[in-house]
């Protein structure tokens, strides 16, 4: 069980999880998708530094897929029409019932609450 409120997507990093004032996840997919997009513009000491920041967050959880869920997440990818990244965060949001911070509004035609930032 995880022990939060939130789902925080790719494009989303909060000061109040910082802090503990907000307990968050996100998953490692998510971080390896900063990772890639660190590397290719500032280099991999950047996406170090990232996460030795993230690494003191008191709020901040890390969920990783397990290959049983990413059979359900491709499932969920064409049930809910949503890309395969987009799908893993709602597969996990659902699974845990978390609210989404996000910017992106494909979530908005799903059943799981989507928060767009200062709303949290």
């Amino acid at each position: 069980m995880v022990e939060a409120e939130y789902l925080i997507d790719t494009n989303i990093f909060l000061e109040s999880v910082e802090s503990g004032k907000v307990k968050a996840v996100v998953t490692s997919f998510a971080l390896h998708s900063i990772a890639i997009i660190l590397e290719k513009l500032k280099g991999i000491e950047s996406y170090r530094h990232f996460l030795e920041i993230i690494t003191n967050f008191e709020g901040l959880m890390t969920y990783s897929t397990t290959p049983q869920d990413e059979i359900e997440i491709c499932t969920l990818s064409k049930q809910q029409n949503l890309s395969f990244d987009d799908a893993m965060h709602y597969y996990v949001a659902k699974t845990f019932g978390l609210k989404l911070v996000s910017l992106d509004d494909d979530f908005d035609r799903t059943d799981i609450i989507r928060v767009v930032p200062p709303h949290i």
